[in-house]
């Protein structure tokens, strides 16, 4: 049996946001988009493209993965809110769709999951940013973070 690397959170990460996309760009339901790319053959195509899918997620990661990707689409409202809120002189919709999932992952797992502090949430989304990115978006996605983290704190 082989007994590979762990699946770190930060790959569940990674495909959380592709997931997000997913369900953004396709308009299908999240179970939907859920089952489909978790399938046996499906997951082994996605495999072939990219790295984070070498292996599949445990019972553990996908239950976080399915939650926060369930969160995000359920709070997208508010979470487009924050992003329209922050982009100043920026008009959302010229924001790309993968900086947009990525972004919306930071803040939900920032208002919404307890064990990630807010540091880490946007560390991981500026790190994810860089992966696909252009150098100019990561730093709006990172400016964008860093407003919302901000007045997040004044808040608490």
């Amino acid at each position: 049996m082989n007994k590979g690397p762990r699946m770190t959170r930060s790959a569940a990460r990674e495909i959380a946001v592709h997931l997000i996309y997913a369900v953004q760009c396709t308009g299908e339901s999240v179970e939907t988009v859920l089952c489909d790319r978790f399938e046996e053959t499906y997951y082994a195509l996605l495999s072939a493209e990219n790295e984070v899918y070498a292996e599949k997620p445990n019972g553990k990661q996908r239950e976080y993965i399915s939650s926060v990707v369930q969160g995000v689409c359920d709070r997208q409202q508010e979470l487009d809110g924050y992003l329209a809120k922050y982009s100043v002189a920026w008009n959302v919709s010229r924001i790309s769709r993968l900086a947009r999932a990525v972004m919306e992952l930071a803040m939900y797992e920032a208002l919404y999951v307890e064990d990630v502090p807010m540091n880490v949430a946007i560390n991981e989304a500026v790190k994810l940013t860089q992966k696909y990115e252009e150098q100019e978006t990561v730093a709006f996605v990172n400016g964008i973070l860093g407003s919302f983290s901000r007045e997040r704190k004044t808040e608490a």
